[in-house]
């Protein structure tokens, strides 16, 4: 192996790791905490959860095999189910977090008709259409034997092996892309684009509130006058780096692999093998992602971790001390002989 591929496989054993680390986490805070589950978000980052939780179990380890053998790691059905569940926690993948976005609209924009838009029964008929959604591509793509091992990415994917079939393969493969990737991005920036238009217009009123409070003040110290105007400063970019967060990190990490993918169908572009991997990585990096994005950096799921590592210590404490007096009552008699 050159020192470019051990790289690679180092970074997919980080990503793998990672990612099953911090959704695990995400899933303990989900099952731990009562006020979690009631909300309608919680759903959307379940599932999410899942499918990152599964994309790190299956298509990760075959992708760092192909990487070590420079070949199919597995069986041609193992291989073929690798690529269908690829395909499908991909899709499923981008469609949670636009029906995060649209949730988050609904909840900024109309706030008082959000209970009465968006209930369990709204968000599971969300999640059903997502799963038929994003389960009619690779059903296509299996049916058409469209399935395999890939050696530009080093995985199990979406492959065509048969030349007469190319075109066939061509438009299934930017319909597929056009209805995943491009509907998810023109979603998640259609609805947080209108949140950060409702947040900039509350942050103009709280601003105007808080100068004129000010001005009313005129024997306040400077330090807290300087505080106030910081405050302001601060709730103006917090909107924006939430919302630039959210839309970046969808597009740095699946924009490389999608664009990758349509280039490749051109005969013309020849793609490099450790550019290829690499668009794969950064895909597969939304996994890693995606926990600390959407929940674990949220002071709610904050709280339920700090909980829940209290739990564990105070309950280690006691099973220490219960230990410790049991040894100190069995040493009671052999002092007393």
């Amino acid at each position: 192996m050159s020192i470019w591929e051990l790289l690679l496989a180092f970074v997919v054993v980080v990503l793998m790791l990672v990612a099953l680390l911090a959704n695990v986490l995400v899933l303990m805070c989900f099952l731990y905490s009562a006020d979690i589950r009631k909300q309608v978000p919680g759903l959307f980052i379940l599932n999410l959860t899942f499918c990152n939780l599964l994309m790190a179990v299956s298509s990760m380890p075959l992708t760092l095999a192909g990487i070590i053998y420079k070949s199919q790691p597995a069986g041609d059905q193992v291989c073929h189910v690798v690529g269908f569940l690829e395909t499908f926690l991909t899709t499923n993948s981008m469609l949670s977090m636009a029906a995060l976005s649209i949730d988050r609209w609904i909840a900024v924009v109309f706030p008082l008709s959000y209970h009465s838009k968006m209930r369990y029964r709204d968000a599971a008929l969300i999640l059903s259409y997502t799963w038929l959604h994003s389960a009619s591509f690779p059903i296509v793509a299996a049916s058409l034997s469209w399935v395999g091992f890939h050696h530009l990415y080093a995985s199990c994917t979406l492959c065509n092996k048969r030349p007469e079939e190319r075109t066939q393969f061509v438009i299934f493969t930017g319909v597929f892309h056009a209805l995943s990737f491009l509907l998810s991005l023109v979603v998640l920036c259609f609805t947080y684009l209108k949140v950060l238009k409702v947040a900039r217009f509350h942050c103009k009123r709280i601003d105007v509130i808080t100068m004129q409070t000010l001005v009313l003040l005129v024997d306040i110290h400077p330090s807290v006058r300087e505080r106030c105007l910081e405050e302001q400063r601060r709730r103006r970019q917090r909107a924006t780096k939430k919302i630039s967060t959210f839309i970046g990190t969808f597009i740095l990490c699946f924009a490389p692999y999608v664009i990758t993918r349509l280039v490749e169908l051109s005969s013309v572009v020849h793609i490099n093998s450790h550019w290829g991997i690499i668009s794969k990585c950064l895909a597969y990096s939304k996994a890693v992602s995606d926990p600390f994005v959407y929940s674990l950096l949220r002071h709610q799921y904050k709280k339920t971790w700090k909980d829940i590592i209290n739990k564990i210590l105070k309950r280690s404490s006691i099973n220490s001390s219960a230990l410790a007096g049991e040894s100190h009552n069995r040493n009671l008699p052999q002092l007393n002989e």
